[in-house]
């Protein structure tokens, strides 16, 4: 088993640390909120005052973070203290230059870098059944496999140092694209005296079907468990969803790709996010497009 320094305890962290420990992994976390340090340590994840203190001899370094800076800064201060062949792992969703930055970092000092981000959102997080989309060289991500496995339920080695990050903005740009067409499908099915299950009970065994439909469902009630039956309270936030999809935008900028979709997707979760506060799920899109809040602000544009 692994002792393992854990950096960012947040919604995701949490539960991703607790499955290493329940696989009876020594975890040291560190996280700036008391509260997510105070719920890791009711999880027997062992708390740290810093993250350089939670990485004292730890054999693997696994990041958690908003962006790519908090990332770059956290292996300023550990790549070099780290004992040489430490594995760091880094969870989080960034750029795809800034992954590449910090395996360089990473591997220049003689240690192993994995870029691995997460899909599957909290409850995946929880149960252990996230999907891991991972970059790196093959003997780091042999290392690094066994904790995937325990955080996980699908790994999937995309390339080099980088490629998981870039498999992210993908696989999220699609997503953030798909949940606007579902949630204008159910406007437009209202509109047409369609009620939500009725459009559900097709769309989700014919040509419509996808995980924004018949996972996350945007409406309340044909899937119980999609955070539009809490109000749309947890799951994936309208904010990160932003995150990603500007990340997208820029690494199509950076490789001149036109993503007309994306862009669009893009500017109506900026707006939504600018109307309706970050915390929602990304779902809850679904009722401003019901609202007819972006026909009303291109009208005033």
């Amino acid at each position: 088993m692994s002792k393992i320094a854990f950096l960012g305890l947040g919604n995701m962290g949490l539960g991703m640390a607790t499955n290493l420990v329940s696989n009876g992994h020594t975890v040291i976390g560190f996280d700036p909120s008391p509260a997510a340090a105070e719920m890791a340590t009711s999880r027997g994840i062992g708390s740290a005052a810093s993250a350089v203190e939670a990485a004292e001899g730890a054999e693997v370094i696994i990041t958690m973070l908003p962006s790519g800076k908090h990332v770059l800064d956290v292996y300023a201060d550990l790549v070099p203290a780290a004992q040489r062949g430490t594995l760091f792992l880094d969870c989080s969703t960034i750029d795809v230059a800034d992954a590449r930055a910090a395996a360089e970092l990473a591997v220049g000092a003689g240690h192993r870098a994995v870029d691995a981000p997460v899909s599957g959102g909290t409850v995946a997080a929880d149960g252990g059944t996230l999907t891991f989309m991972v970059g790196g060289p093959a003997d780091a991500v042999d290392q690094a496999s066994s904790l995937l496995d325990a955080m996980g339920a699908r790994i999937v080695r995309c390339g080099d140092s980088g490629a998981g990050q870039a498999a992210k903005i993908c696989n999220n740009m699609i997503l953030g694209i798909s949940m606007i067409a579902v949630s204008e499908a159910f406007a437009l099915g209202a509109q047409l005296g369609l009620t939500d299950q009725a459009l559900f009970d097709v769309s989700s065994t014919a040509s419509g079907q996808c995980w924004a439909l018949t996972t996350n469902c945007p409406v309340p009630g044909p899937v119980p468990t999609s955070p539009a039956n809490r109000d749309y309270a947890g799951g994936f936030a309208s904010a990160l969803m932003l995150k990603d999809l500007r990340l997208a935008q820029a690494a199509a900028a950076d490789n001149d790709v036109d993503t007309v979709l994306g862009r669009r997707a893009t500017e109506l979760y900026e707006q939504f996010v600018a109307q309706d506060g970050p915390g929602r799920d990304f779902s809850a899109i679904v009722t401003a497009i019901r609202a007819g809040a972006f026909d009303a602000q291109a009208q005033q544009s």
